[in-house]
C-alpha cells in the first residue's frame, strides 16, 4: 500500500458473548452460559494479526472488568488498542447467543446503551485512522448518535488519507427499530467502499430478492467500488470486481460452530489485499487470496467460539495444501 503501509484498522463493536453450555437449545432453556469475546469488527482485527499482519482496533467499551478484559484480549493477540476509549458511565455491551435446534441462531442484547455506541467523534484517534491501509467498519456502528457520527467522520479521515474503505454490514436484524431503517442504513453508506462483503442472507434482505444470481447481485454493485464479494457458507464465495467476476469453492471441513467464519474470510482477505493491492485488478491472484480467505473460514468453523479458532497462516496454508 501507499508509503509501504499494511495497517488494517478496524472499527466498531466489541463486546461479550454468553453462550450455552450445552448445544441445541433455546436461551431459555439453557442450563449455563460460559462467557466469550465477540463483535465482527474486533474478529476482524485479531483475525489479520493471527495470520501475521498488522491490525489495529477502534471503539469504546465500558470501564469495568468486561471491557478491561477485552482490551487485554486484544493486545494479548497483537492488535493495537491504541483507538479503544473506555466509557465511565455505561457498560460493555453484552449478547446471548444460541444454536437452537433448528440450527438458527437466537440473539438477545443487553445495549441500553451500551459504551461502544457512546462513542464521539472527538474521541477517534486520527493519528491511527490515518495509518490504515485498510479501514474496515459493519453497520451496528449506524444503529445510534453519536456513535453513528464518530463512524462517519472516522471513513472521512481514512479516505482522506489514502485508505481502502472495507465494510461487512454484518446484519443483526435485533438491534435495529425496523427492517426498513436496517435497510435504509446500511445502505446509507453504500457507494462509499471499496470492498464490501455480503452473506446470502444480507442480499436477500438489502435486494428483497432471494437469489444469488449475477443480476441480483449486480443490484448492489456501485461503479465506486473495486470488489463485491457474496458469501455462500460451505458453497464458497461469489466475487465481482470492475474487470471480471467469478466463483470459489470452499473446503470441506466438519463444521462445529460456524460463529466468526464470516469475520475469519474478511480478517484474511484483506491481510492478503494490503499485502498485494494489484490482486484487486488481478484475477488469478485474486481467486488465490479468495481462496486463502476461504480456507480461513473453513478453519474457523471446526471449533468454538470465534476468537480461539481463527487460524495461523500455516494452519490455512496446510488446509490449501491437503485439498
Amino acid at each position: 500500500m501507499a508509503g509501504g503501509r499494511e495497517l488494517v484498522v478496524s472499527f466498531g463493536e466489541m463486546l461479550i458473548d454468553f453462550v450455552p453450555t450445552v448445544a441445541g437449545v433455546s436461551l431459555a432453556e439453557a442450563p449455563a452460559f460460559l462467557k466469550a469475546p465477540g463483535g465482527a469488527p474486533a474478529n476482524v482485527a485479531i483475525a489479520v494479526s493471527r495470520l501475521g499482519g498488522g491490525a489495529a482496533f477502534v471503539g469504546k467499551l465500558g470501564d469495568d472488568e468486561f471491557g478491561r478484559m477485552l482490551a487485554a484480549i486484544l493486545r494479548d493477540n497483537g492488535v493495537d488498542d491504541g483507538g479503544v476509549v473506555f466509557d465511565a458511565g455505561a457498560r460493555t455491551a453484552l449478547a446471548f447467543v444460541t444454536l437452537r435446534a433448528d440450527g438458527e441462531r437466537e440473539f438477545m442484547f443487553y445495549r441500553n446503551p451500551s459504551a461502544d455506541m457512546l462513542l464521539t467523534a472527538a474521541e477517534l484517534n486520527v493519528e491511527l485512522i490515518k495509518r490504515a491501509a485498510v479501514f474496515h467498519y459493519g453497520s451496528i456502528s449506524l444503529i445510534a448518535e453519536p456513535c453513528r457520527s464518530a463512524h462517519l467522520r472516522a471513513m472521512e479521515i481514512a479516505k482522506e488519507a489514502g485508505a481502502l474503505l472495507s465494510y461487512d454490514p454484518n446484519l443483526r436484524e435485533a438491534l435495529w427499530p425496523s427492517r426498513e431503517e436496517a435497510r435504509t442504513k446500511i445502505l446509507s453508506i453504500w457507494d462509499q467502499a471499496d470492498i464490501v462483503k455480503v452473506s446470502e442472507v444480507e442480499l436477500e434482505f438489502l435486494t428483497g430478492i432471494n437469489s444469488v444470481e449475477d443480476d441480483v447481485v449486480m443490484k448492489l454493485w456501485r461503479p465506486t467500488m473495486k470488489l463485491l464479494l457474496v458469501t455462500l457458507g460451505d458453497q464458497g464465495c461469489k466475487y465481482y470486481a470492475r474487470d471480471f467476476r467469478g466463483a470459489v469453492p470452499s473446503f470441506k471441513v466438519q463444521q462445529v460452530d460456524t460463529t466468526g467464519a464470516g469475520d475469519a474470510f474478511v480478517g484474511a482477505l484483506l491481510r492478503k489485499i494490503v499485502q498485494d493491492p494489484s490482486s484487486l485488478q488481478d484475477q488469478k491472484k485474486l481467486e488465490e487470496a479468495i481462496k486463502f480467505a476461504n480456507a480461513c473460514g473453513a478453519i474457523t468453523t471446526t471449533k468454538k467460539g470465534a476468537i480461539p479458532s481463527l487460524p495461523t497462516e500455516t494452519e490455512v496454508l496446510q488446509l490449501i495444501a491437503k485439498a
